[in-house]
């Protein structure tokens, strides 16, 4: 599976000391408060892992599962909640876990409707940012590493459901992905 990576975009090591210091933040932010962490899965789940153990605060876990991308390499636009929330958010402190904003469709529609559930506030986390294909604002309170316009797996992030566990984020080679 290596051997289907370009290049390495973002090294192991890079990705726990940043995992560290949005920790840090979070903790020092959150000081006080009572945090729900919500992960969105599949991708998010070991970025959220390690974040978790970062978080020096008592807090709750809450999972959602959503798509629109399938097997594809971009957003059909048509998103689908596949798992909700068990817990009530309503004045609660939200903390959504998001492996990478895209074009932020997909988020902006998760964020709509956590919002219209009335939690006391509503934040993201994000480990991976592409502002350049960004179609609608997202507000992000925490962003690990805004990256160039490229394929990327590993840490989480997959393709056709694999490279999740690549220990580092990593440029996919074109001929993988191309239909």
């Amino acid at each position: 599976m290596h051997l289907d990576v370009e290049s390495i975009l973002i090294t192991t090591e890079q990705l726990q000391e940043k995992v560290k210091e949005l920790g840090a933040q979070i903790t020092k932010d959150y000081k006080g408060k009572d945090l729900l962490a919500v992960c969105i899965l599949k991708g998010s789940v070991i970025f959220f892992a390690d974040l978790l153990r970062a978080i020096d605060l008592p807090l709750e876990t809450d999972f959602v599962a959503i798509s629109s991308y399938g097997h594809s390499t971009s957003s059909s636009g048509v998103v689908r909640l596949l798992k909700d929330l068990d817990q009530n958010i309503q004045g609660r402190n939200v903390l959504v876990v998001e492996d990478i904003i895209d074009s932020g469709l997909t988020l902006k529609y998760l964020l709509d409707n956590l919002s219209s559930r009335k939690p006391a506030s509503l934040a993201v986390c994000t480990l991976l940012d592409k502002p350049e294909r960004r179609m609608v604002d997202i507000d992000l309170a925490y962003n690990g590493f805004s990256i160039p316009d490229k394929f990327v797996v590993g840490y989480g992030l997959d393709y056709a459901e694999k490279y999740r566990n690549l220990p580092y984020i990593g440029v996919l080679k074109p001929e993988i992905y191309k239909d």
